[in-house]
């Protein structure tokens, strides 16, 4: 069975840092890409960071400089490391897996942790 779990989520002042973790079972963890979204009420979900099988980062504008990705593939866990934390990036955060192989594409999702950045 195929299971994200992200955790690590939780209440933090502006200027604070949590780190949130997101661990793959049930498939080939290091095969995937894995990608951090995240989305508040009434809006879409917005991709925050990514990192490929090689470990080849990407970031949005709105979080470089203070958002770090990183992977595991021994512990089947990838982490985003969140630093200098502002009211805006209050949300739910996503884990996303994804693959892309011909006629076998795969993207899975976890449920989420919410983060809220709040004094």
């Amino acid at each position: 069975q195929v299971q994200l779990v992200e955790s690590g989520g939780g209440l933090v002042q502006p200027g604070g840092s949590l780190e949130l973790s997101c661990k793959g079972s049930g498939f080939t963890f290091s095969s995937f890409a894995i990608n951090w979204y995240r989305q508040v009420p009434g809006k879409g979900r917005e991709l925050v960071a990514g990192i490929k099988t090689d470990g080849i980062r990407n970031y949005k504008d709105f979080v470089k400089g203070r958002f770090t990705i990183s992977r595991d593939n021994a512990k089947d866990t990838v982490y985003l490391q969140m630093n200098d934390l502002k009211p805006e990036d209050t949300a739910v955060y996503f884990c996303n897996a994804e693959r892309f192989q011909y006629l076998d594409d795969r993207s899975y999702w976890g449920q989420g942790t919410q983060v809220t950045v709040s004094s």
